[in-house]
């Protein structure tokens, strides 16, 4: 009996090690989050932690292990995104960081990331090529694909000279970029190349000089409040063309503040926008009712603009890749294996889109990611 009994005592020992050794293998998944709090793209950093509460809302564990979101506020600068880059990875040890606003400062991250062998999901629209960007990839349509889709309603609608107006940054390089390279096959010339900082107050000499050309139309490479700075100059001096702008124009903040001159406004945007104008066949429509149950459950009220989505969409391209990743996480060997998981995500259903990555190609999206909304009396309505 005492043989039996010391037998049972030591298996029962035995077991619990073993328990507490799977409990101490658990570790949990840590999560950096960067967004603009402050700053001139509070605007969209704002909305963008909304979409991440929506999301820690959805889910937050996955196969057992707690999932410790770490956020810092970038105050709209760069050079504080990089800090706070580093800072997590040194200090928090973050498995991933998820940000930020504004392409400059997603780009500054971008160099830690890859330094640091750290996985970065970019919300907003950034593009490193080559070895440069082999840490980072980004869930905001790329540029090219957008523009592509306004220059094509343009080319409907019998427009045949376009002035620009854009950001003096990354962004505006962009739009500016792909306008050129879809207008002129398309026989649409492209008349301005007009650009203004993000922190500017007005834009009136831009303007005057877009207007004195008579374009039949006028696209902008902006975003959020700020980007509502060339509307507004332009209904000031009458101007009666068709408006166009970017899909990162979509926030509440952005129709308040643009008003009447707004009004009318032709953009690209992923379908969450208008979710509900979907029909039920598209996959995209359920993943982004989930996403405003979740919305709608983390902040009390329902989601009005497109960035809250891609905080959310990468939070499921996480979730998916860490599913997938094999490591302990916390280490160098895990980061790898969640960014070789990011970079090989298939047909992940998200609100804005159905992400494919390739290792050598940071954009995930392709035509299924984007629409033609309308702005009508403040509302976004789906264009056939």
């Amino acid at each position: 009996m005492k043989v039996l009994t010391r037998l049972c005592a030591l298996a029962g020992l035995a077991a619990g090690f073993g328990a507490f050794h799977a409990t101490a293998l658990a570790a949990d998944l840590k999560v950096g989050f960067i967004t603009s709090l402050s700053g001139p793209v509070s605007s969209l950093g704002i909305p963008y932690e909304k979409g991440m509460k929506a999301a820690v809302a959805y889910k937050s564990e996955l196969n057992g292990r707690k999932i410790q979101l770490v956020q810092l506020d970038d105050a709209s600068d760069p050079s504080t995104a990089a800090r706070n880059a580093r800072k997590m990875i040194d200090e928090d040890k973050v498995d991933v960081i998820i940000g930020t606003a504004g392409s400059p400062g997603a780009l500054a991250i971008a160099a830690v990331a890859r330094e640091t062998k750290t996985p970065l999901i970019s919300i907003a629209n950034a593009n490193l090529p080559g070895d440069d960007g082999a840490w980072m990839v980004t869930l905001p349509q790329p540029a090219p694909l957008m523009v592509s889709a306004v220059v094509e309603r343009m080319k409907k609608s019998g427009v045949k000279t376009v002035g620009y107006i854009g950001f003096s940054d990354a962004w505006g390089d962009l739009v500016y970029d792909a306008l050129k390279k879809s207008a002129e096959p398309a026989g649409i010339q492209v008349v301005s190349n007009e650009r203004y900082a993000r922190a500017d107050s007005s834009v009136t000499g831009q303007v005057l000089k877009i207007v004195a050309l008579k374009p039949d139309a006028v696209i902008t490479g902006t975003s959020g409040t700020p980007g509502a700075l060339p509307y507004l100059a332009l209904a000031e001096r009458g101007y009666k063309g068709q408006i166009y702008g970017m899909h990162a124009l979509i926030n509440p903040d952005f129709v308040r503040v643009g008003g009447p001159s707004v009004e009318g406004l032709l953009a690209p945007t992923g379908p969450v926008i208008v979710a509900e104008q979907l029909p039920d066949s598209n996959p995209i429509r359920k993943v982004s009712m989930d996403f405003r149950t979740a919305y709608q459950k983390a902040n009390g009220a329902p989601p009005t603009d497109a960035f809250s989505a891609y905080s959310f969409d990468a939070w499921l391209l996480f979730l998916d890749a860490a599913a997938r990743a094999k490591g302990e996480p916390g280490t160098p060997a895990y980061r790898v294996a969640l960014r070789d998981a990011i970079v090989n995500t298939k047909e992940l259903v998200g609100t804005h889109s159905v992400y494919n990555f390739k290792p050598d190609d940071r954009y995930g999206s392709d035509e299924r990611s984007r629409v033609i909304v309308k702005l009508e009396k403040g509302q976004w309505k789906l264009v056939p």
